[in-house]
């Protein structure tokens, strides 16, 4: 027999994780850590072959090149979706997995639930409710309306699912188009604008790479009809926030909720606290109570393979990003 497989654990907190592991795989050596600070220490000490890691304190200051200058690790199992952190990296040195589809129906479930936000005009409902004042109003139907969803990954077509539901037409892009359920339109990225201009409703779930680094710029939100409604939950960066201001300012887009920014947190200075059309979120789409259990689930059920030599489960590719 061979030597054991030697794991390290990076999270916050990684006690209750260290004992799932034991209990799972007596024969794996597991190390913890819980600061970014550590990491690189216990990587020259530890050696280990694979790491389950989680960007828990935000991009700056997390350990990118320690990880991937750690001779003898085989496996970088990142505990989210997002892998911009990573930047590039040599796919024949070592593999990287990610999460991607363990939160996928909570961010639609914020996606659809920023919808009706606009959609039923909670914000003025609100507003007269303060004031104590009875005022006639006209809610608008999520029924008949058309989505756009940018990027038709897992979370997706978790929208498309529940945009279905309620009796909207979905068409969305992605790299290679295929006939999807709950879609009535796939097309290429490449012909996002020319759906753009169809849409009452836009969700932005696509990753964050090299091809989509502000692919939401002055030119796609100009295509807009007037009134759409934007959703964001894809990465910062993804959408041009300078060109979004200036379209929810003019009243182009009628209201976004945006989950992700280009700078997180975001600037106390940003004039986008002070839009009253728009949702400002800290980045929690994705964070509901058993999305850490799922994510940990899915790195030991790709443990059981990778002690196998099996294909692991979401190998992201370290050009496309995804």
């Amino acid at each position: 027999m061979g030597d054991p497989l030697r794991v390290i654990l990076h999270h916050r907190d990684t006690a209750a994780l260290e004992a799932q592991l034991a209990e799972s795989f007596p024969q794996v050596q597991v190390a913890g850590c819980n600061s970014y600070g550590a990491l690189p220490q216990l990587l020259e000490t530890f050696r280990p072959d694979a790491i389950y890691t989680v960007r828990f304190d935000g991009t700056p200051g997390y350990p990118r090149d320690a990880l991937f200058a750690s001779p003898g690790l085989r496996w970088i199992a990142n505990g989210g979706a997002g892998t911009d952190h990573l930047g590039q990296w040599d796919a024949k040195g070592v593999t990287v997995t990610n999460a991607a589809g363990v939160a996928a129906d909570m961010m639609a479930e914020y996606v659809m639930g920023a919808f009706l936000h606009f959609s039923l005009d909670i914000p003025g409902m609100q507003a007269d409710q303060t004031a104590r004042v009875w005022r006639a109003r006209m809610v608008t139907p999520l029924k008949g309306k058309t989505l756009v969803i940018v990027g038709l990954g897992h979370t997706g077509a978790a929208i498309a699912e529940r945009a279905k539901a309620f009796g909207m037409r979905v068409l969305g892009t992605r790299r290679r188009p295929v006939e999807m359920a709950h879609v009535d339109e796939v097309q290429r990225a490449a012909h996002l604008t020319a759906l753009l201009p169809r849409a009452d409703f836009v969700a932005v779930a696509t990753p964050l790479t090299n091809e989509t680094k502000g692919l939401i710029g002055v030119h796609e939100l100009a295509a807009l009809k007037p009134g759409a409604v934007f959703a964001d939950v894809s990465r910062g960066g993804v959408t041009d926030q300078t060109a979004l201001f200036q379209a929810l300012r003019s009243g182009q887009i009628k209201g976004a909720a945006l989950d992700v920014f280009e700078e997180e947190p975001l600037s106390r200075q940003s004039p986008l606290w002070g839009q009253d059309n728009v949702l400002v979120s800290p980045h929690c789409s994705s964070v509901h109570d058993g999305w850490e259990a799922a994510s940990f689930d899915l790195f030991l059920h790709n443990l059981v393979r990778f002690q196998d030599g099996k294909p692991l489960i979401n190998i992201v590719d370290p050009v496309r990003g995804y």
